[in-house]
C-alpha cells in the first residue's frame, strides 16, 4: 500500500507538471512543432536537428517548415505526457490485484486509465485537426480531469476524515464553488483555444465598454475552424469579444462562489476549517491578480502559464475541500 500511494504522490506532481507544459506549448504557439503524430517529422526520440534531417523533414512534409525550437518544446510535452500513462498504467494494474482490491475498488483507477486513453486521441486529434477549438479545449479538459481523479484517490489513500461534522451550508457552498470552478476552466480552455485573451486589452472595462459589441452566435459554435465561422468565413473581433467577456463573467462567479465558500469556512465555530477558507482565499486573490495581469500586460507567457496552473491548484482544492466534506459527515 505504501508504494501505491508513493506512486500516487509522484503521478499527481507529474500531473501538474504535464499541465504547465501544455499550456506553455499552447501559449508559445508550439502545438504545431510537430506536424504528425506521436512523432515528430517522422522521429521517434528527438527531433530532426542534423541539416540532411531537416532536408528530409521538408521533403516529407513540404507545407510545414521546420521549426526546432517549436518541435522540442512540443515533444518534451509528449515524453512528459506518455510517462504520466505509464505511472497511471501501473497504478491500475496495482489496483487490480488482489490485496488492493480487498481494501478499495479499482473503479477510479480504471476511468482514469480510460481518460488517459482517451487524452491520447485528444492529443492527435490536436495535431491533425490543426488546433481545432473544441478539440483543443477537450484536451485541456482531459488533463484537469486526470488532475482531479488523482487528488481524488490521493486524499482518499492520505488524508483521514475531519474530527467533527460539517453543516450542510458548507457542503452546498463547496458544491456550488467546484462547478464554477469547472465551468470556468472550460470557458479559459475556450478562451485559448481561440486565441482570444487579448480581445479585450482593458481592464475593467473592456475596448473601453462595459458592453462591447459582441457574436455569442458564432463565439460559441463549437463545430468550426481555427480562426473560422461554421460557413467558413473569418471569425469576427465581436466573436472573439464575446468568448473574453464570457470569461469575464465567469471570473465574477468564482470570485463569489469560492469567496463565499471560504469566509464561510473561516468563519466556521472550532475552527476545524479555517486554514481550508484561508488557502482557498489566498488561490483566489492570485488567481485573480493573474488574470487581470494578463489583461494588462497583454498576456505575457509566465503570467499565462501561471494563470492556468492556478486555476489547476483551484479545481484541486476545491474538490479537496468537497471530499474532506463528506467524509467529516460520513457514519
Amino acid at each position: 500500500m505504501r508504494l501505491y500511494r508513493r506512486l500516487l504522490l509522484a503521478t499527481t506532481v507529474l500531473a501538474f507538471a504535464v499541465i504547465a507544459l501544455g499550456a506553455y506549448v499552447r501559449l508559445s504557439d508550439a502545438g504545431l512543432g510537430c506536424p504528425d503524430w506521436p512523432g515528430c517529422y517522422g522521429h521517434w526520440l528527438g527531433v530532426p536537428d542534423e541539416i540532411h534531417e531537416q532536408l528530409a523533414a521538408q521533403q516529407a512534409f513540404p507545407e510545414r517548415p521546420v521549426q526546432t525550437a517549436k518541435a522540442w518544446k512540443e515533444m518534451v510535452h509528449r515524453y512528459f505526457a506518455g510517462t504520466l500513462g505509464l505511472l497511471i498504467l501501473a497504478i491500475c494494474l496495482l489496483a487490480w490485484r488482489t490485496e488492493f482490491r480487498n481494501r478499495q475498488t479499482p473503479t477510479l483507477p480504471t476511468l482514469l486509465l480510460g481518460i488517459v486513453g482517451l487524452q491520447a486521441a485528444l492529443g492527435m486529434w490536436t495535431v491533425t485537426l490543426l488546433l481545432k477549438p473544441l478539440i483543443v479545449t477537450l484536451h485541456l479538459l482531459g488533463g484537469m480531469s486526470t488532475l482531479a481523479l488523482l487528488i481524488a484517490m490521493s486524499i482518499k489513500n492520505a488524508l483521514p476524515a475531519p474530527a467533527g461534522g460539517a453543516g450542510q451550508k458548507l457542503r452546498l457552498l463547496a458544491a456550488i464553488a467546484l462547478l464554477v470552478v469547472i465551468a470556468q476552466i472550460a470557458l479559459g480552455g475556450w478562451v485559448s483555444s481561440n486565441y482570444a485573451a487579448v480581445a479585450c486589452p482593458d481592464f475593467p472595462l473592456c475596448q473601453g465598454q462595459w458592453q462591447p459589441p459582441m457574436d455569442f452566435a458564432q463565439a460559441f459554435t463549437l463545430h468550426r475552424e481555427l480562426g473560422f465561422t461554421s460557413d467558413g468565413r473569418l471569425l469576427s473581433t465581436e466573436a472573439l469579444t464575446a468568448i473574453h467577456w464570457s470569461h469575464r463573467l465567469g471570473a465574477l462567479a468564482v470570485l463569489f462562489g469560492v469567496g463565499a465558500l471560504a469566509l464561510s469556512l473561516i468563519r466556521t465555530p472550532g475552527g476545524q476549517w479555517r486554514h481550508w477558507g484561508l488557502v482557498l482565499l489566498g488561490l483566489l486573490g492570485i488567481q485573480i491578480g493573474l488574470g487581470v495581469a494578463n489583461v494588462l500586460f497583454s498576456l505575457p507567457l509566465a503570467l499565462a502559464v501561471g494563470h492556468n496552473l492556478g486555476a489547476a491548484c483551484l479545481l484541486s482544492t476545491t474538490l479537496a475541500l468537497n471530499i474532506q466534506l463528506r467524509k467529516a459527515n460520513s457514519p
